[in-house]
C-alpha cells in the first residue's frame, strides 16, 4: 500500500461536501439535541480514492470534548446524506460519511508550546556570532 497525496479531484469533491456539510449544519437541518446545541467546525473531508468514503473531521467550536458529538453524527449520518445529496447531484455516487475528531488543534498547540520552551527557543535565535 502506498500513501500517495490525494489527487486533485479527490481534494475538490472533499471540499464541495465540506462546504454543503457545513452550510447543512449552519442552517440547523439535523434535528439532534446535542447537534443543535453545539456550533460544529467541519475543518476537512478527507475523500477515498475512489470517492465513495467521505471522512469528516470536526471539532465543537470553543473546544470542549468532542465525542459527543462525533457519536450524534454518525447515528444522524444517513439523514445527513440523504440531505446533502441535493447539493452534491453532480456526483456520481453519494458517498458513505464517517464521522471522526480533529485534533490538529491539539497538535499545532503542543508544537507552538515546545518552540516556546527556553532550551529551544535559545536554538531558534539568530547566531550572533555568524555576523
Amino acid at each position: 500500500m502506498t500513501n500517495k497525496p490525494p489527487s486533485q479531484r479527490q481534494l475538490r469533491v472533499g471540499e464541495m461536501v465540506r462546504h454543503a456539510l457545513s452550510g447543512l449544519l449552519q442552517r440547523g437541518e439535523v434535528a439532534d439535541a446535542t447537534i443543535a446545541r453545539t456550533v460544529v467546525s467541519v475543518t476537512e473531508v478527507a475523500m477515498s480514492p475512489d470517492l465513495r468514503i467521505a471522512t469528516v473531521f470536526v471539532s465543537p467550536l470553543g473546544g470542549g470534548d468532542p465525542q459527543p458529538l462525533i457519536k450524534a453524527l454518525a447515528a444522524n449520518a444517513r439523514l445527513i446524506r440523504g440531505r446533502l445529496s441535493p447539493a452534491l447531484r453532480q456526483l456520481k455516487y453519494m458517498p458513505e460519511l464517517r464521522f471522526r475528531a480533529d485534533t490538529s488543534f491539539d497538535t499545532y498547540a503542543r508544537i507552538d508550546a515546545l518552540l516556546h520552551e527556553p532550551h529551544v527557543a535559545r536554538d531558534l535565535k539568530p547566531d550572533e556570532d555568524a555576523e
